[in-house]
């Protein structure tokens, strides 16, 4: 009687595990042996308040998210690594850029894409980015009369 109670308690407990493990790796968005995506780079000169694990998208759709995030202060810019879905093709001169999601929502990855570059392949780099706008900046110039 005692080890059937012990080994339902047991079973119980390892399930438990099992679920937590899952729901860790699936809410935590991590990326185990999956070859699903391809690494990209890009450089920004201003990425103030954009994430890792960030949404990057094309045409409204996401398409992958920033992986990390870097400084290099040798060239003075924000080195971003994405993370972008195989199945999408972009060419080495789309046009990478910071967006806000809504007035004053989290930052994303907005990719236009180019068309008469050549294919980006895993680890290549866009060169062709826009910072992010720093809405407080605008304000004050609004404010004090400077626009």
């Amino acid at each position: 009687m005692k080890f059937k109670k012990e080994t339902a308690v047991g079973l119980f407990v390892l399930v438990g595990l099992v679920a937590v493990a899952y729901m860790s790796i699936k809410l935590g968005n991590v990326q185990l042996f999956t070859d699903k995506y391809y690494t990209v780079k890009a450089n920004f000169s201003d990425i103030s308040g954009l994430k890792v694990n960030a949404p990057v998208q094309m045409f409204g759709v996401k398409i992958g998210f920033v992986e990390a995030i870097s400084l290099n202060q040798d060239k003075g810019v924000a080195c971003v690594r994405m993370l972008i879905d195989k199945e999408v093709k972009l060419a080495d001169d789309a046009i990478v850029s910071v967006k806000t999601n809504g007035l004053i929502g989290d930052k994303y990855l907005k990719i236009a894409p180019g068309g008469l570059g050549d294919p980006v392949k895993d680890g290549d780099t866009l060169f062709d980015t826009n910072p992010a706008i720093d809405l407080e900046d605008l304000i004050s110039k609004f404010a004090f009369g400077k626009v």
